[in-house]
């Protein structure tokens, strides 16, 4: 049967998760355009606006669990409209800043706890339970890229927003843009009334979240997966933090840092295809591994030449396609492993080490450039962490498959 005819019934709510997550991704990947202006205008340090972004990461990692266990409990909608409503709060609370409490609390607290509530494991979760098993990870992989157009999108436009009219009338426009994640948040919604499917036989259903917690954290191909997860948060929010400043310092044009953000955002679209449907074939975890380590050698051929603009964008565009396949494999491994009652609680759990590779991406890169006045020291350690992750996770997925869940005790 064509693909098309079998998503039709769930078209609105696929769509809506797509834009959804496009925005709260996009918007939120852009941010770094900002960090030069705004840190000159209010008189805070970049290792100030970092910490800002850290604790986004950290708020968006920690809070993804009870926000996926939420979901389960009360459904999809309400959790999503929250996290929309957190959203525009916070770049409202950024375009009218004048000190480091409202941007902690503006692109801290408040982005990172509607990210709990609004991207990438809301939105795989709403995918996977409105699609059949059959064609789950190359539907996954369809929302993923869906969901990467918002840095081809927003990254451009704050960025002429920015040049032309100051960093305040660029989150303004941010803030505008971010007023649609309301309604798509509603159409994403509707998955609540879509039954969920029997599950099988060695799938967590009924257990409670503390059970399904430990069932996740007792299966070890989930554990390494988690454990190299981190490398992945830090690689990636490490550029997207820092490669304005540090074609800055190179005396590019600024308008490459928006051009590259939005060159990973076009080929975050093909990655995600790309891997949503390899995933539907080969090992999800090895290729998760492949990524890793792939980015990394992309990492150190970069930093270690003169950045030019062909090799800026260039590298936007090997990185982009890195970049979100992780998405559909990741909640493709985790609905296989653990099925979907619980996909998003789990997911989270997982997230939460890709979040303090964040921090230590966001804030680190700060804090070494502040000490060391280059980069220089943060791309190598990145380098190797990603090698390192990248090669256990590889060896572990091909020596040991994933196994099923052992049963967990079922609540009345």
């Amino acid at each position: 049967m064509p693909l098309l005819q079998v998503l039709r019934p769930t078209l609105p709510i696929l769509i809506g998760a797509s834009i959804m997550l496009t925005l709260s991704m996009g918007l939120r990947q852009s941010l770094g355009i900002f960090m030069q202006p705004l840190t000159h205008d209010i008189h805070i340090s970049i290792s100030d606006f970092t910490l800002a972004l850290a604790v986004q990461n950290l708020a968006w990692g920690f809070l993804q669990p009870p926000a996926g266990a939420l979901t389960a409990r009360y459904g999809f909608r309400p959790i999503m409209i929250a996290g929309a409503l957190m959203y525009i709060a916070g770049l409202a609370l950024m375009a009218t800043a004048n000190g480091l409490v409202s941007i902690m609390i503006g692109a801290g607290v408040l982005i990172g706890t509607s990210l709990a509530c609004t991207a990438a494991a809301i939105a795989m979760s709403v995918a996977a339970r409105a699609v059949p098993a059959t064609v789950r990870s190359t539907v996954l992989g369809i929302v993923s890229g869906a969901g990467s157009l918002g840095a081809l999108l927003s990254a451009p436009i704050g960025q002429m927003l920015n040049e032309g009219f100051g960093w305040r009338i660029g989150l303004a426009g941010f803030v505008i843009m971010s007023v649609l994640m309301i309604p798509a948040a509603w159409y994403a919604g509707r998955v609540d009334r879509i039954p969920l499917p029997k599950p099988a036989a060695d799938e967590i259903d009924d257990a409670t979240a503390a059970a399904a917690a430990r069932t996740a954290f007792g299966n070890a191909s989930f554990v390494v997966m988690t454990c190299a997860y981190l490398v992945c948060g830090m690689q990636l929010v490490f550029l997207t933090t820092h490669l304005p400043s540090y074609l800055a310092i190179c005396g590019l044009d600024p308008m490459l840092s928006a051009q590259t953000l939005g060159m990973i955002g076009g080929f975050n679209v093909l990655g995600s295809l790309f891997f949503g449907w390899a995933g539907q074939r080969w090992n999800k975890l090895a290729l998760l591994g492949g990524i890793y380590i792939l980015r990394s050698l992309a990492l150190a051929w970069y930093f270690t030449l003169p950045a030019t603009p062909f090799s800026t964008l260039l590298f936007g565009a090997i990185m982009g396609f890195l970049w979100m396949g992780v998405g559909p494999l990741v909640a493709g491994a985790v609905a296989e492993m653990f099925g979907l009652r619980w996909q998003a609680m789990i997911q989270g759990l997982a997230f939460m080490s890709h979040q303090i590779g964040s921090f230590l991406g966001a804030y680190g890169g700060g804090v070494l450039y502040d000490a060391l006045g280059s980069y220089t020291m943060a791309w190598r350690i990145g380098v190797a962490l990603g090698l390192a992750g990248g090669i256990v996770q590889v060896a572990f997925a091909l020596i040991r498959p994933s196994q099923p869940p052992a049963p967990v005790l079922r609540t009345a």
